[in-house]
């Protein structure tokens, strides 16, 4: 069973820095797409930021420049780099990854973590 696991939320005012981190665990051939979402209350959930195997980077306009995601392949994991941390980025933030189980399976299963919360103060 593949589990994803994040880390490095908190609390942290408006400017500052944090940096998230998403390890998956199981039996994982490969991971695809590696993604940061988050999900701010009474509001839907947004994807903030993805990272192919190959390297290539999309991000929200909301957090371009200001948050980099990176992918460890070797240590399964993904990371979320928050700089110039605003108010508005207060959310639940969740990763999810595209896995591949097997060298034989046809397709890619999506997993999810657990979240965790961020809170900007102003």
């Amino acid at each position: 069973q593949v589990q994803l696991v994040e880390s490095g939320g908190g609390l942290v005012q408006a400017g500052g820095s944090l940096r998230l981190s998403c390890a998956a665990s199981g039996s994982i051939f490969s991971i695809n797409t590696m993604d940061w979402y988050r999900q701010a209350p009474g509001k839907q959930r947004e994807l903030v930021a993805g990272i192919s195997r190959g390297g290539s980077r999309n991000y929200a306009d909301s957090v371009l420049g200001r948050f980099t995601i990176t992918r460890d392949d070797a240590k399964k994991t993904v990371y979320l780099q928050m700089n110039s941390l605003k108010p508005e980025d207060t959310a639940v933030y969740y990763c999810a990854s595209a896995v591949v189980l097997t060298a034989t399976m046809r397709g890619e299963n999506r997993y999810w973590g657990q979240g965790t919360q961020v809170t900007v103060s102003s």
